[in-house]
C-alpha cells in the first residue's frame, strides 16, 4: 500500500540563510565580530544554535526575518514587530512543523480532523509570555548572472537588506500553551482509534524536537 510521508523540508526548523562571507555591513559596523552572539549564531547554526547559549536556556528562541532595498520601511518593519500578535505567526510554524515531522505519512492521514483543528488553533492563538528581546540587521551583497547565464558568478554591491527580530519564551509556558491545545483540539473531534492513538503518541513526545 502507498503511504504518503511529508517531504524533508517539514523536519528542519525554519532559519534564514545567513552567509557570513558576503556581509558588507551590518547594524554595529562592517565587520560580523561585532554582531551579537545570537545573531553571529543563528548566521552560523540556526535557531538550535542560539538556543544553545546560555542565557537562553529554559527558553524557546523565535527568529521573524524580512528583507528588502528599503531600509526605512524594513525599520519600520522591525519597530513594529509585536511580541503578542507577530508572535502568533512564528509559533504557529514551528507548531506545525512538529506535528508533521512526528509524522510517518501526511498528517490528514495519521491525525485525521485532529490535524486541520489543532492548526487552526495554532494561528488563532495568543502565546502569553513572548518577549522581544533583540532586533538586527546585516546588508549582504546579492548574486547576478554571468553572460553564459550562470547564478552567482558576479556580486552586486547594492545589496539586499535583511532585518531580524529575537523573541524568547519560558519553556514551561509555551509547553503549557501547546499541550491545552493539544487536549482541546483532540476532546473536539472524533478521530478513529488508529488516529486516536497517533494523536497521544504526539502528545507524549510533541517537545523531543520542538
Amino acid at each position: 500500500m502507498y503511504i504518503p510521508v511529508p517531504d524533508e523540508f517539514f523536519f528542519e526548523q525554519e532559519q534564514k540563510k545567513v552567509e557570513l562571507d558576503i556581509i558588507t555591513e551590518t547594524r554595529d559596523g562592517v565587520s560580523v565580530e561585532n554582531m551579537p552572539p545570537w545573531m553571529y549564531f543563528y548566521a552560523s547554526g540556526g535557531i538550535e544554535a542560539v538556543e544553545r547559549i546560555g542565557s537562553y536556556n529554559g527558553k524557546y528562541v523565535f527568529i521573524g526575518n524580512n528583507e528588502g532595498e528599503n531600509f526605512d520601511a524594513l525599520g519600520m518593519w522591525v519597530d513594529n514587530f509585536s511580541a503578542v500578535r507577530d508572535f502568533t505567526m512564528l509559533a504557529a510554524d514551528r507548531i506545525e512543523r512538529r506535528i508533521i515531522s512526528a509524522s510517518t505519512m501526511y498528517p490528514e492521514y495519521e491525525y485525521g480532523s485532529f490535524y486541520e483543528t489543532m492548526v487552526k488553533k495554532a494561528y488563532s492563538s495568543i502565546y502569553s509570555g513572548a518577549v522581544k528581546e533583540d532586533t538586527y540587521w546585516v546588508k549582504m551583497k546579492v548574486g547576478d548572472e554571468n553572460d553564459d547565464g550562470e547564478n552567482g558568478s558576479r556580486l552586486d554591491n547594492a545589496g539586499i537588506y535583511y532585518f531580524f527580530v529575537l523573541i524568547t519564551i519560558e519553556k514551561g509556558k509555551m509547553q503549557a500553551a501547546v499541550t491545552n491545545m493539544i487536549a482541546e483540539s483532540l476532546a473536539s473531534v472524533t478521530p478513529t482509534e488508529t488516529q486516536r492513538n497517533a494523536i497521544i503518541r504526539l502528545q507524549q513526545r510533541f517537545f523531543e524536537r520542538f
